[in-house]
């Protein structure tokens, strides 16, 4: 079943890694590919620790979509199509895939919408897919069996506090 974790609000991630965790402990082998993440995320530490699992990004980096300018747009963009490609072609080793960051990929260009959306329909029906993002596309809330909306009610960074290792990374 296809999974949708999004949302303004902290939890996407941690959800997944968590959904991660229990599929590990009950024997499925899981990928955990993070887009637009360099792969030093705390949870990262963690989910490589465990029998089972395996963790991947895209080989170029640059931070936050916003903050990038055409070229870099372009690389990352690159590099995500070739990235989702290489789990398509892999896709039947494992029982979950988590595509996190997926969501915000797709809504940026940076993914085929296409392939995306024929990747869902045809492995959705065979192992579990989670996706994490901020605005997911009306497709991909539709394809979704499950869709869980993280919603901010209230977070230190309003009061200044900056991300802290463990916690938001």
């Amino acid at each position: 079943m296809i999974h949708l974790y999004y949302g303004e609000g902290k939890g996407k991630t941690t959800a997944a890694a968590g959904l991660s965790v229990r599929a590990a402990g009950a024997g499925m082998k899981v990928l955990f590919a993070q887009f637009f993440k360099d792969g030093s995320s705390s949870e990262i530490v963690s989910l490589n620790a465990l029998p089972g699992v395996e963790t991947a990004h895209p080989a170029a980096h640059f931070g936050r979509w916003r903050t990038m300018n055409d070229a870099q747009r372009n690389e990352i963009s690159g590099s995500c199509r070739a990235f989702f490609s290489g789990i398509e072609a892999r896709a039947e080793e494992f029982g979950l895939i988590v595509l996190d960051e997926a969501v915000s990929a797709y809504g940026y260009g940076a993914l085929d919408r296409e392939a995306v959306t024929e990747f869902l329909r045809r492995e959705g029906n065979r192992r579990e897919i989670v996706l994490t993002g901020r605005h997911p596309a009306p497709e991909l809330l539709e394809l979704a069996d499950y869709a869980t909306e993280m919603r901010k009610e209230k977070h230190p960074f309003d009061r200044g506090v900056t991300a802290r290792p463990g916690i938001e990374y």
